[in-house]
């Protein structure tokens, strides 16, 4: 079958299910050909081609042309079963986007685990210039001819998380590629598969259940583009963004919050009061019991930002764990009083208060996920319940063993909670909502709270607008597509190779494709280390145009980024470093980054431009940057 509007074609294979794509007088894009569509169901896998029954036929309405198919009567046991679904292939003549949609009919005898559709592209050549984009964590563009092979996924590729800060990907062959969106993200993933030294790269989408049904129509928008490379592509889908209300920028959440003008041009310090890790914590160190817990009062705290003054540190933000009596990450989401051993409530207002005065800025770490059973308010009625009725629980973190509370529940606890800060007159700047915008959103299915996963995303964003409309400036672990509208800053947002320890072999090249679309939108700290005589995340900050952490401490010995060793530092340097950069994000904090290039294709020379005209330019081989005005 074949159909043409506007300059796009599109040819369908009525034997292999297969399509191929071509824009006006642009290149062709087909499936691959070693892809057959499939669904992994509880029966096992099922190609689309076992359907007893399929239709196509040609679909016209007003907006566009398309080519939709219809499968049932899958064999099954003892007969068929009636599962039914349709595929709706079709070009919007306005736009030249092509739409993918999978359309759940009937779902009656199969369990649908994941929909593998589309299909990957045919992308095959061992050519430097042919590269793949993934929004895993900042951003990473695999030419076909890298060396190394890619791990698996953050997340196995989940969109609205640190696998996928942005539902999409994209593969660019010399000047022509294409971008593919999922519309629909909130049950859906990608896969990718790049063997060590290519020759290629192959990804597509998948999508899956919704408490434990495929429920909803599913979405994959297909632009695509006839001369192009990784910054045109974060425009198109920046454009994208603005058009769904989701391009919020800080020029605009500063009407509503202008304390997020002080915030720009801060030094990150983050630091901790109490740790307690529980016995049965997968972290507790039965060898070393004496390493499992510590504590520094509030008074030091106090005195170390007093020496930062003192030092000349113009602008700080403290981010504060521990805080509370039961320690780091621990009787969520009951946390509070404030530590007695530490200080009290009484201590953490006098460390608050001197803050206050030297103009810094004062935040807490909070969590409402985490759920744990030493909490006087835990109840398995509020947990996170499956669609077999089981409820998840595990002991990885300090507190022991914990299940997830449900995120309908989530508010009501942020509430009271921070209500208790007000009357112990805490007066917060900014508060910390741990793993919010790094893990996926849950689902429950509590009768009395049920919740789908999109609904849970939505939940996480009442609790960033509660903190907005109190004042504080919201924050939370990393940054996601669906959380801009209502995220002010993060804890991090890095480079996926940051996430490993120094020297081991980059599974592609670092680039900013999160700052290329929403750099103006939320404010993101960078690690600082000097990892090695050849690696220096500072430049990383700068190219990003990002605010710098002058002291980072990991929570947990070697996960998260912070692992051991490096290049030590004293502190009177790590405060001019950490100066040069929060300089540098007081001039670009709230632009736009409009390009990112390797400077005459060397990937060691990179450079960024923002909308006010600034510039930097970073040798990583030299480890030296440069500070570029009126750049066009």
């Amino acid at each position: 079958m074949n159909i043409e509007t506007n300059g796009i074609k599109i040819r369908f294979d009525e034997k292999t299910l297969a399509f191929t794509f071509q824009k006006e007088e642009g290149g062709v894009w087909k499936w691959d050909k070693d892809y057959a569509p499939y669904l992994e169901c509880e029966e096992g896998k099922i190609l689309f081609a076992d359907a007893g029954e399929i239709r196509h036929q040609e679909y016209r309405t007003g907006t566009g042309l398309g080519i939709l198919s219809t499968y049932c009567g899958f064999p099954r046991e003892g007969g068929q079963a009636a599962y039914e679904f349709q595929t709706l292939v079709w070009v919007e003549t306005v736009t030249q986007d092509v739409f993918c949609e999978w359309i759940p009919v009937k779902e009656e005898g199969l369990k649908v685990k994941k929909v593998f559709w589309p299909g990957p592209m045919e992308f095959d050549e061992k050519r430097q210039d042919w590269y793949t984009l993934i929004t895993q964590r900042q951003g990473m563009l695999i030419p076909n001819t890298w060396e190394v092979a890619l791990k698996p996924l953050v997340f196995d590729g989940f969109f609205g998380t640190a696998g996928a800060y942005m539902p999409w990907f994209a593969q660019v062959r010399g000047r022509e590629g294409y971008l593919a969106i999922c519309t629909t993200p909130w049950n859906a993933g990608y896969q990718a598969q790049h063997p060590a030294g290519g020759p290629y790269t192959h990804i597509a989408m998948r999508f899956e259940p919704s408490l434990g049904k495929m429920d909803y129509r599913r979405v994959a928008r297909y632009t695509f583009l006839e001369d192009c490379d990784h910054n045109d592509i974060c425009k198109v889908y920046r454009d994208y963004a603005d058009q769904e209300g989701r391009l919020r920028t800080l020029e605009e959440k500063a009407v509503r919050n202008p304390s997020i003008d002080r915030l720009i041009g801060c030094a990150i310090l983050h630091r901790g009061i109490k740790t307690f890790v529980h016995p049965d914590s997968d972290f507790f160190d039965k060898e070393k019991p004496e390493k499992n817990n510590n504590l520094t009062t509030f008074a030091q705290r106090e005195k170390e930002i007093q020496v930062f003054h003192d030092m000349g540190v113009e602008k700080l933000y403290l981010h504060l764990d521990g805080w509370a009596e039961p320690g780091y990450d621990n009787c969520h989401p009951d946390y509070g009083p404030a530590c007695e051993a530490a200080g009290g409530w009484e201590g953490m207002r006098s460390l608050v208060d001197t803050m206050h005065s030297y103009g810094y800025l004062f935040g807490i770490h909070d969590q409402y996920r985490d759920f744990y059973l030493t909490a006087p308010s835990f109840d398995e009625n509020l947990a996170c319940r499956l669609i077999d009725g089981t409820i998840p629980r595990h002991c990885r973190w300090a507190g022991g063993p914990q299940s997830y509370l449900c995120g309908t529940q989530s508010i009501h606890f942020l509430r009271r909670n921070f209500e208790a800060l007000k009357k112990a007159g805490i007066a917060l700047d900014c508060a910390y909502l741990d793993v919010f915008t790094c893990n996926e959103g849950d689902e429950c299915d509590n009768p009395m709270h049920r919740m789908t996963r999109r609904e849970c995303y939505e939940e996480r964003c009442r609790c960033f607008e509660y903190l907005l409309n109190n004042g504080i400036l919201s924050s939370s672990e990393e940054v996601n597509d669906w959380a801009v509208p209502s995220l002010v800053f993060c804890h991090y947002a890095p480079q996926e190779f940051m996430m490993h320890e120094a020297g081991e072999p980059k599974q592609a090249l670092p680039v900013p494709l999160y700052n290329l679309v929403y750099h103006d939108c939320v404010i993101q700290p960078w690690m600082m280390d000097q990892v090695s005589e050849k690696e220096d995340y500072m430049l990383y900050a700068l190219l990003n145009g990002g605010a710098p952490y002058l002291i980072r401490d990991g929570a947990y010995p070697n996960i998260d980024g912070a692992f051991e060793g490096g290049q030590e530092t004293v502190l009177k340097e790590q405060i001019a470093r950490a100066s040069v950069v929060a300089k540098f994000h007081e001039k670009v904090g709230k632009c736009q980054m409009v390009r990112h290039e390797f400077v005459n294709g060397d990937p060691n020379i990179q450079k960024t431009v923002f909308s006010n005209g600034v510039g930097v330019q970073v040798d990583f081989e030299k480890q030296q940057y440069e500070i570029l005005e009126n750049q066009k």
